[in-house]
């Protein structure tokens, strides 16, 4: 995973790791781009996601992913991100969560101190960082961006939906990488 990561981000400039009681360890790595700064997760793809409501867990078969999240640099003290995103990143063991594309994913208080966001939206995979593929049985690691949203913003995709709040970030030229960002105007 850490080899994908470089080849398309480069070299981290910094790395954090968190275990929570019952899991495995979440890193979380840093990879400063210009004037972007990208967090990225190692860890959630060491076991596959399984269906809560599955009787028995499969060890090999199922969804494998890390997430990614990039912000503009030097705006917002978004280094305190390696928690929040090392939190949601072991969702899937604790909560048993299948964390994919169009899911919001919330940690119930702000991503960095004074951000405007709790929650993230999860965006389709294959833009950043290729999947990673593994030998069968075992499904590909996908590596989902996470889309930074506000309360009101999280309110209205759960009634409009996930590709609806991207089309109005996109038609009102939402800059989601701003962590200084308000609230897309959803009237």
């Amino acid at each position: 995973m850490e080899a994908r990561l470089r080849t398309a981000f480069g070299e981290p400039d910094a790395r954090a790791a968190v275990t929570f009681l019952g899991t495995d360890r979440i890193e979380v790595l840093r990879f400063a781009e210009g004037d972007l700064v990208r967090y990225a997760t190692l860890g959630m793809s060491a076991h596959p996601m399984t269906d809560p409501t599955a009787v028995v867990a499969d060890p090999l078969r199922g969804p494998r992913a890390e997430l990614v999240l990039t912000v503009r640099a030097g705006l917002a003290p978004t280094d305190k991100l390696l928690r929040p995103l090392a939190v949601l990143a072991a969702s899937p063991m604790v909560e048993g969560l299948v964390v994919a594309p169009g899911a919001s994913l919330d940690v119930g208080e702000p991503l960095w101190e004074g951000a405007p966001f709790s929650s993230v939206l999860v965006a389709e995979p294959g833009g950043l960082v290729e999947d990673l593929v593994l030998d069968e049985p075992l499904e590909p690691v996908r590596f989902l961006p996470l889309l930074p949203m506000t309360a009101n913003e999280a309110a209205w995709k759960r009634v409009h939906g996930a590709a609806a709040l991207q089309e109005r970030w996109l038609a009102r030229g939402t800059d989601l990488r701003d962590p200084l960002r308000t609230a897309v105007a959803l009237d």
